[in-house]
């Protein structure tokens, strides 16, 4: 672990803790690590406009627990990290979207997910890494493929959680579910916030696993932590202007395990058979009832599955 960095505890949990890690790109992440520094170190990879709290605490502590060193970050342009100030043109999301299905091709973004690659590839050499275990979730899992295909010395085992490669062709999101997603909540007040929030979670969540009280202290606790909306348009043009990951997935090599939620209508299971398709001996898990999120009943056995795999 590189020693020059500046450690703290964390704001959320015992058992993390916090730092701000300058890439020497212009950007800096901000990062919080837990577990014994010997230990393999997992690096987790957090989706479309999700600060690293998504990856819930419980979730952490299962993997430290089954002899992991966990890294969580924020992605650039979200939670406490870099925001990124575009100058460009505006770019016209819907016509992005309609080019994205079909497979052509998109540009104009102020970034897209090779650069998001770059950063966590980055990371690894900032925080004096030489391999990682790598999860990325939804969006995050296509940073992941990218990744691990062209940084193939840096990643030794790749897990990924509800994600795609983005082909074309395949079922696309409900459209209730991506427009939550990416849609303006009615007022821009904290209640406001929250309430779009909360709202979001229970629409892309697990049908049936979502606790409403638990949602309520979630949604204020990230707002408090950080609100750029601007952030989260950004990384889906990100996702708009990389295409598919498909070509990419023929060169990954690492054992990867592919899991997917039945109940994911952000990104229906047929995404994530995609990427197991297309990755050469990947394993497919498919986790009946889960929806596009972590919820506490799935954690031990979802925590279980990528310690397995990396074991």
């Amino acid at each position: 672990m590189n020693s020059a960095l500046q450690f703290k505890d964390s704001p959320y949990t015992t058992f993390m803790h916090e730092t701000r890690v300058d890439l020497g790109n212009g950007i800096e992440l901000h990062v919080e690590t837990g577990g014994h520094p010997e230990h393999p170190p997992v690096l987790l990879i957090m989706g479309l406009g999700a600060q690293m709290l998504f990856w819930p605490d419980f979730f952490c502590k299962s993997l430290i627990d089954q002899g992991y060193r966990v890294i969580r970050y924020d992605n650039r342009d979200i939670g406490l990290s870099s925001k990124i100030r575009h100058k460009g043109p505006r770019l016209n999301t819907l016509k992005l979207m309609g080019r994205f299905a079909l497979g052509l091709e998109n540009q104009g973004a102020p970034y897209n997910l090779y650069d998001m690659a770059e950063d966590a590839s980055l990371l690894i050499d900032r925080l004096g890494l030489e391999k990682v275990q790598v999860i990325g979730a939804s969006m995050g899992g296509m940073i992941a493929q990218i990744l691990a295909a062209r940084y193939p010395e840096k990643v030794s085992k790749l897990g990924l959680l509800f994600t795609s490669n983005n082909q074309p062709l395949l079922p696309p999101p409900f459209p209730k579910q991506l427009f939550s997603l990416i849609g303006k909540p009615e007022s821009t007040t904290e209640d406001g916030i929250v309430n779009h929030s909360i709202k979001l979670f229970k629409i892309i969540g697990s049908p049936g696993y979502v606790n409403q009280l638990e949602a309520m202290q979630t949604a204020r606790k990230l707002y408090n932590r950080s609100y750029h909306p601007a952030g989260v348009l950004q990384q889906f043009l990100a996702i708009l202007c990389t295409g598919s990951l498909l070509q990419l997935d023929r060169h990954i090599t690492q054992p990867t395990l592919v899991v997917h939620g039945s109940r994911d209508r952000l990104l229906p299971p047929g995404h994530g058979k995609a990427v197991a398709k297309a990755i050469p001996d990947a394993k497919f898990e498919l986790i009946d009832g889960m929806g596009h999120d972590i919820p506490p009943h799935f954690i031990p056995y979802l925590s279980g599955l990528f310690a397995h795999h990396f074991s």
